[in-house]
Order: C-alpha cells, then structure tokens, then sequence
C-alpha cells in the first residue's frame, strides 16, 4: 500500500507534525535571484525525515518578488524555491509546482516526498517538479507572532467549548494573539501575506524558469492556492489538479466550521476498524466505539491524564484520521487514556518548532478573508456546531485570532469563478476530515465548466499519489502526462485494502 500523507495542517494543536519530511530543506547560500534566471545549487544537508524523502537530486533556489504587487519595484522578499528535475529531456514537456497545504506549511522539499510516495515516473519524466515555501514560511522571508511555548502548546484552534461563557473567556487569549502578530518585528509583511499574492509569486517563479505556462498540483490549502492561480493568470495556467478540495472560500470561517463536519463525516471508518479489533477494548460495535469518545472526552475534560485534556484528545483524534495508517495509533491512545497506560510515541506531538507555520497560518487566514468580529457572533456558531457535529464544533466554531485581526487588507478575496480554459481537474475522497466533500462540491460549482471532479470512495485526507484508489490516481496521471480528463465528473468505487 503507498504510504499515506496528510496534505495539510487542519488547525489542530497536533497537526503541525503532519508534515514535518516536507520542511527540512535548506536553500543554498547565495542571493537571491531577480526574476529573470534561476541558479540552482545543491540543497544543504537536510534534518533526518521521517518519510525518507530526502533526494540528492533535489536542487534549491531563491528569487526575490515584491512584497506589494501595487508596487512592483518597491520592497522585495525572497522566496525559497526548489527543483527535481526531469531525467528523460524528450519528454518533457513543462515544470509542476506543487505545493502540500497548510497554510503555513514549508514546501520546499515536496517534489521529493511526492517521488518517494509514489508519484508515477511517467509524471516525474514529464516534468521538472518544482517546490516552494510560500511567502511568510519557512526558508522564504519568515513571519512571526512572537508566540511564547505556552501559546504554541495550545495551537490553533480554541479549546472545545460548552457554554456561552467558554467562548468570552478565550476571546482574552485570541486578542492578544492578534495583537502580538499585529505589533511583531514582521508586521510590515502582514497585509501582503496573502494567497493572491503567494499565486503571484508562483507566477514570477514561472516566469524566472522561462515557462510560458505552469501546470500545478496542489493539496488541501493548496487546492485553494491553485484556484486563486488560475483564477488571476488564466492563461498561463496549464494542467492543473487540486485535491482535497476547500469551498471557493479558501481558509475562511466556513472552512474551519467545516472540519467539525469532517471529523463526522469520516468517523464512522475509525469506529468500523476500532469494533474489528476487540483487542482495544473500545467496543464491539460502530456504536459503543462512538459512545466511548464522548466518554473519554468528558471524563478528560474533567481529568486530563498524560497531560491530554478534552480538546487535545478531540484534536489528536481528528488529525491522525487523515489517514487510514494512523487508526492503529488513534486506538492505542485510546486505550492508553481510558486505562491511564503510557501513551504510544510521539503523543501529544511536539510543538516547539512551530512557531513560524502557526504565525504564517494566521497571516494568511486573517488577511486572506474577514472573520466574525464580535463574540456573540462566535457563541451563537458555537451553540450550533455543538449539537450539529458535538465531536468537535464546540472547538471549530470558536473564537479565534482573526476576530480581532487589524483591518489592512489591500484588496478583497479572490473571486473563484467560471472563466477561463476548461483545464482544472479536482480530486476528493467521499470521507475527508479535513476537507469535506460538501466544501469541494462548492467549489465545483463555482468553477462551471473549468472544472471535471474525480470522486473516490474511500477516507482520508489526500487521494494523488497517496491514496490506494487506482482509478482516481489514474485519471490524475492521464491528466497531467497526456492531457485527457474525465469528459464528465467521475465516481470511482471502493477499492479493497492490499
């Protein structure tokens, strides 16, 4: 079976581990390059991965781009670039960008995870893939929140609420969160981190690799990302495949709201294998697994144990069911919990070096779309989403540093529409945590006739190359080594597990 990836961060104080093979790639020690030629260099030594990515063809780069596109010879920053090249020249035909999610999440190493994650060689062939950390992270010039250890420990997401009075009292913290981000040593760059100006950036990038178009792919945030891209620069946009869909609204109050809704949506696999397996003590039954989750949740919230309180068992449980690998893990920290037993590996993950992807994350949801601007607002969400999706709405709805974020947005969101080329291929799996289906469809239908989605019956988070389901990845291959899509919207059909 290929190895499962999470595609992005989905907000919760664990996730931010997810992907951590993607951001250890250093950039080599020259400046930057203006957007008119590329110096790739070999990229220095990286930290150990743990999806042993690491490629020694792997080559690194920077460019400088504006920091304000309204003023293109104005301030500059520097964007961290990389490449795995092509090794069969006579079938070439372009460069992919591609880019892993988040937002916040580095990218600079992810055309060598997705090689050694099983990304066809006939794609590897046709294109030099070409990675990036977005404006703000990573290796690119970095943003900060000055975020103290406690801060990062809570993450990014407020903790599950149950009242009204829950949601006032974490208005305090996410108050003071905006205002550090708002007063950092990188709040010049906070009006300009944005996703129109990333997909900005990818079209300088383009434009540095002497590329009339750019084929694109691109997961979960990165859906998003790509659909602003040829949105703004319909022409130039050639292949492009997003998969793990966000609505048309990209990162905004909906989407967090939404991942309550995953968690539903993809819950009932976990409680299927959790009942096969009588081994965990968890239940015997999709049902009694279910009722043990809001047992734990409770009894946590009363008594954490391990260090693991309510909302950290609620958000641990929903990352690792981005992929069907992780549901043996998920069942042995619940039975860890439930009986007070050493926790496996690894859990609670750390948080320390999280600092940069939780503030860049900030920059970009706030600045990308205008959030609720009152606590009232949030509790009468949160009054909702409890009983809609009670596994985790008390905590997606809620409040957080976006309510309070300044208003210097330079421009409105990017409007995803129908014009433009018929080019735009969507993938998404039927049970995606954290991106559901519902969101996707959205965006098909915002995409008109630009757009062929690929359904495929299975859960997790990110179907190409990750996924099992051949006939999804096929149709991704098809698409970007020859050109042919789906004439219609496709639904594959469950695949049985190797």
């Amino acid at each position: 079976m290929r190895r499962s990836l999470p595609l992005a961060l989905a907000a919760t104080a664990v996730a931010a581990t997810a992907v951590t093979g993607v951001s250890a790639v250093a950039t080599p020690d020259r400046a930057a390059a203006r957007p008119d030629t590329v110096e790739w260099g070999p990229c220095p030594e990286k930290t150990a991965s743990p999806l042993k990515a690491d490629s020694p063809r792997l080559q690194c780069s920077t460019l400088e781009v504006p920091l304000d596109y309204r003023d293109p010879d104005g301030q500059q920053i520097e964007i961290a670039i990389s490449r795995l090249a092509s090794k069969n020249p006579s079938k070439r035909r372009g460069v992919l960008l591609t880019n892993p999610g988040g937002p916040g999440i580095t990218g600079l190493g992810y055309p060598a995870v997705l090689a050694a994650s099983g990304l066809p060689q006939k794609v590897l062939d046709s294109y030099d893939v070409i990675g990036l950390d977005p404006r703000g992270s990573g290796r690119s010039t970095p943003v900060t929140c000055d975020l103290t250890p406690e801060q990062r420990n809570r993450g990014n997401t407020p903790p599950y609420a149950h009242t009204a009075a829950d949601v006032a009292r974490e208005a305090g913290n996410a108050r003071t969160i905006a205002k550090q981000c708002a007063t950092s040593r990188t709040a010049w760059m906070l009006p300009h981190t944005t996703t129109a100006n990333t997909a900005r950036d990818m079209d300088r990038i383009r434009a540095a690799l002497g590329e009339p178009k750019l084929s694109y792919l691109g997961g979960s945030y990165g859906s998003y990302l790509g659909a602003v891209y040829t949105t703004l620069f319909p022409g130039r946009s050639d292949r492009i495949v997003l998969d793990s869909n966000l609505g048309p609204g990209g990162s905004d109050v909906t989407a967090m709201r939404s991942l309550a809704r995953g968690l539903e949506d993809r819950f009932p696999d976990f409680a299927a294998f959790a009942a096969a397996h009588p081994e965990y003590g968890l239940g015997t039954t999709p049902q009694r697994v279910t009722a043990k989750f809001f047992e734990l949740a409770r009894r946590l919230e009363a008594r954490p144990v391990r260090g693991i309180d309510g909302t950290l068992f609620r958000g641990i449980t929903f990352d690792r069911l981005y992929s069907d690998a992780s549901m043996p893990s998920v069942a042995e920290m619940w039975q860890a919990l439930d009986k007070d037993r050493p926790l496996p590996p690894g859990t609670p993950p750390s948080m320390e070096n999280m600092e940069n992807f939780m503030a860049a994350r900030f920059y970009v949801i706030c600045g990308d779309s205008r959030w609720p601007g009152t606590v009232r607002e949030y509790q009468r969400n949160v009054a909702v989403d409890r009983l809609r999706y009670p596994m985790l709405g008390g905590s997606t709805a809620g409040i957080g540093p976006c309510a309070f974020w300044p208003d210097k947005r330079v421009e409105p969101p990017v409007r995803i529409g129908d014009r433009g080329p018929s080019n735009v291929l969507m993938v998404q799996n039927e049970r995606d945590p954290g991106t559901p289906l519902a969101g996707a469809r959205e965006l098909r239908r915002a995409f008109g006739k630009r757009a062929t989605m690929v359904t495929a019956d299975q859960g997790g988070h990110g179907v190409y190359p990750f996924g099992r389901n051949t006939c999804a990845n096929d149709a991704v291959t098809a698409f970007l080594t020859a050109g042919q899509r789906p004439s219609r919207d496709l639904a594959c059909a469950a695949e049985p597990s190797e």
